[in-house]
């Protein structure tokens, strides 16, 4: 899909492409829509990370509860969106043994607590042994470190997945 294309769309349209580039957060597609046009990828890569930026440290937080567990409930139950489920397919988190599982939902679950928002991860970019050894590293972050670590990664999310939309080269996730 080009760029003009992406220009052309109706709200609608471009809120079903492009709401789930941030996971599960439509909302900012549908804030930056209205931002048009768009000069290329990275223009409206830069809109939609500006959003999250510029949101208060609530906000912030509230999209990275929007992402899943790492191999977690969701994975198990079937109801990661697409893309989700096609990423932590791609760094092994779908094959994991039973130990691993179990590992890795202790390490979830004491994340979550010390931080009050999911691990967030680009698994695209990883395997399942970094997984868990990322996880455990930033377990020890403070929580300021970790909130923009964390929103980082959503943010190489969202670019891998605008690059998937838009045919673009991912050279620089």
């Amino acid at each position: 899909m080009d760029i003009e294309k992406v220009n052309s769309m109706d709200f609608g349209e471009f809120v079903d492409v492009f709401g789930n580039v941030i996971e599960r957060c439509p909302l900012i597609a549908a804030a930056v829509w209205s931002q048009r046009p768009f000069s290329d990828l990275e223009d409206l890569e830069k809109h939609l990370f500006a959003f999250i930026d510029a949101l208060p440290q609530s906000g912030q937080e509230g999209i990275l509860r929007c992402h899943p567990d790492l191999a977690g409930r969701e994975l198990q139950r079937g109801t990661l969106s697409a893309e989700s489920q096609r990423e932590q397919r791609g760094a092994g988190l779908t094959s994991l043994d039973a130990d691993e599982r179990l590992r890795l939902a202790e390490l979830n679950a004491q994340y979550r607590a010390r931080f009050g928002f999911p691990f967030v991860l680009a698994a695209r970019l990883s395997d399942r042994a970094a997984v868990q050894r990322e996880l455990a590293a930033r377990l020890h972050c403070p929580p300021a470190q970790e909130l923009r670590t964390a929103l980082g990664e959503v943010k190489k999310i969202g670019h891998l997945r605008l690059a998937d939309l838009l045919g673009a080269d991912q050279a620089r996730a």
